[in-house]
């Protein structure tokens, strides 16, 4: 059993940006997959970025392909940068780990952070 905690968040001006972090308590992420996903009021919560624990080989939904990027910090630590950040990115991200390969399928992801809020305004 692995608990995320989940740092960082805020409120900024777009063009501005972020850094999150997921933290693991109880476990590490050796051997597991680390994955981003947000969810904007009113809507499903969808992927934004995974990482893998073999090859590290990262994941993007095309939406942030460019301007976000997902890490490893180390093995109690993950981590999405934010930059160039837009309204659209206004949302509650979740971080969230399972075994094996990264999935852009939130149903096989069965360890989620609380989420933690962002929001993009002038």
């Amino acid at each position: 059993q692995v608990l995320l905690v989940q740092s960082g968040g805020g409120l900024v001006q777009p063009g501005d940006s972020l850094r999150l972090s997921c933290a693991a308590s109880g476990g590490t992420f050796n051997n597991r997959a680390v994955a981003w996903f947000r969810q904007a009021p009113g809507k499903e919560r969808e992927f934004v970025a995974a990482i893998g624990w073999s090859t590290s080989g990262t994941y993007y939904a095309d939406s942030v392909k460019g301007r976000f990027t997902i890490s490893r910090d180390n093995a109690y630590m993950a981590a999405l940068q934010m930059n160039s950040l837009k309204p659209e990115d206004t949302a509650t991200y979740y971080c969230a780990t399972r075994f094996g390969e990264p999935s852009r399928t939130i149903g096989d992801y069965a360890y989620w952070g609380q989420g933690t809020q962002v929001t993009v305004s002038s």
